[in-house]
């Protein structure tokens, strides 16, 4: 609510010492923090008072119902994630030797096969990156003067 920082509190301190007086000035604190927690706890009894009005009124149960109807992509997406799931289940059932059991061994082959060119390229373009650094770094050397 109030928001004071070390700063603030000190100078307040401070100007509290010089007003006040040493003397009084620990009084003065203990009521002002009896004060202070007195509101507190009004403050907590209100809120806990409003909490079990709203839920004898039913306000949380309205209020699940209106996030429901407010947000119909995220129960579209739940019926999405079962339906994807249930999906999942019954792929991982196919006969291997029902034409579906037959394209996904046939797609997975195909997919091993492209990867294995693919790292082969990339191991042979690594392989003549390094080739043409050395090369480089001999004609550097030959370039260099010699220095005795």
């Amino acid at each position: 609510m109030f928001d004071l920082g070390f700063a603030e509190l000190l100078i307040i301190g401070i100007v509290a010492l010089i007003v006040i007086g040493p003397k009084d000035l620990p009084m003065v604190f203990r009521q002002v923090g009896r004060f202070v927690g007195k509101a507190r706890g009004m403050a907590r009894e209100f809120s806990t008072a409003m909490n079990q009005a709203a839920d004898e009124a039913g306000v949380k149960d309205i209020q699940r119902t209106i996030n429901t109807a407010t947000n119909p992509v995220g129960s579209a997406m739940d019926g999405v994630k079962d339906a994807a799931r249930d999906v999942t289940s019954s792929l991982s059932d196919l006969d291997p030797n029902s034409e579906t059991g037959k394209l996904a061994a046939e797609r997975a082959e195909n997919a091993r096969k492209i990867q294995a060119a693919t790292a082969r390229a990339q191991a042979e373009r690594k392989t003549q990156e390094a080739a043409d650094a050395l090369k480089r770094a001999e004609e550097l050397e030959a370039q260099a003067p010699k220095e005795s």
